[in-house]
């Protein structure tokens, strides 16, 4: 079993034809892209992927898809988020099955619930799957926040090896470094925070703006690594052109794609309902990506 989740980790995005249908020929040459470009994982089905806008056999279909394209050169981690844990275990048996490293699921959502609800739902996800669970937690976009003291009751169990924390106070990261750095993976899933959670001893990142500059931010990570502090923060900081985009309202699934096919990644348009960017935005990222030495 996966035991170690690190590093630079694109949650991908789902391209779609002109006629709304997913694109698997696309979804492949994304994928071989980002591995070229060195990333430490893939994550698939995602926020970024749109997950809640795929059917159950297109999320499967996705999921399968990068599994093979992946080919065992990195971990592939399958989004199997839903509201029911029944439909959770579900999707979660079948990215094992086809070969999946690793499951990321958030809490249910729609419905608010008790702290025992959540804990069930994992150990629920967990005791069905022999292959890594990590759990992510976005009190946003889930209206079920789990604070660092329900984090840490996960960590009993036992094939939970990491967190996606996408939660804007960095003083919660530090917190579960504190609870919990011992025996999960912490990694942010915002990508502002990248450099100072690695600062506090977060050990990476699910990535939206890796999908777009997987070479730069691997280079963030790596100098980090290296003890290469001054020049990773220089990454980190030229990055912010890109990454504050990717803080869009109302998503950052479109500017993600936007960008992509700006470079010549066939990464589609969004699914209704949501928006596409206005020209006016288009052509800020467009100033965006050169800025960050993408575009010339």
């Amino acid at each position: 079993m996966l035991k170690k989740i690190e590093g630079v980790i694109p949650a991908i995005v789902t391209p779609f034809t002109g006629t709304d249908e997913l694109d698997h020929v696309a979804l492949r040459k994304i994928v071989e892209y980002l591995v070229e470009n060195g990333v430490h994982g893939i994550m698939t089905t995602g926020g970024t992927g749109e997950f809640v806008h795929l059917s159950e056999g297109e999320k499967k279909k996705t999921i399968k898809s990068v599994v093979d394209e992946v080919n065992g050169r990195v971990p592939v981690i399958a989004g199997t988020s839903a509201c029911s844990t029944r439909e959770a275990i579900m999707l979660s048996k079948y990215a094992e099955d086809v070969g999946a490293d690793g499951v990321i699921a958030t809490p249910p959502f729609y419905f608010r619930l008790p702290r025992e609800s959540i804990i069930g739902h994992y150990k629920s996800i967990a005791e069905s799957i022999a292959i890594a669970l990590v759990a992510y937690n976005n009190p946003t976009y889930t209206g079920n926040p789990m604070d660092p003291t329900l984090v840490a009751e996960l960590t009993g169990i036992e094939n939970m090896v990491g967190l996606k924390q996408s939660e804007s106070d960095l003083g919660q990261f530090i917190e579960l470094v504190r609870l919990t750095g011992d025996r999960l993976s912490l990694l942010t899933g915002i990508d502002s925070q990248f450099y100072p959670s690695l600062c506090v001893g977060g050990k990476g990142v699910f990535s939206t703006a890796a999908c777009i500059a997987p070479k730069q931010m691997v280079e963030l990570y790596s100098n980090f690594e290296r003890g290469n502090l001054t020049k990773a923060f220089e990454i980190h900081r030229n990055l912010q052109n890109l990454n504050r985009f990717l803080e869009y309202d109302p998503g950052y699934v479109a500017p993600c794609k936007e960008a992509m096919m700006m470079l010549g990644l066939p990464a589609g348009s969004v699914r209704q309902p949501l928006p596409s960017l206005t020209s006016r935005e288009r052509g800020q990222l467009k100033t965006a990506l050169i800025a960050i030495g993408l575009l010339k």
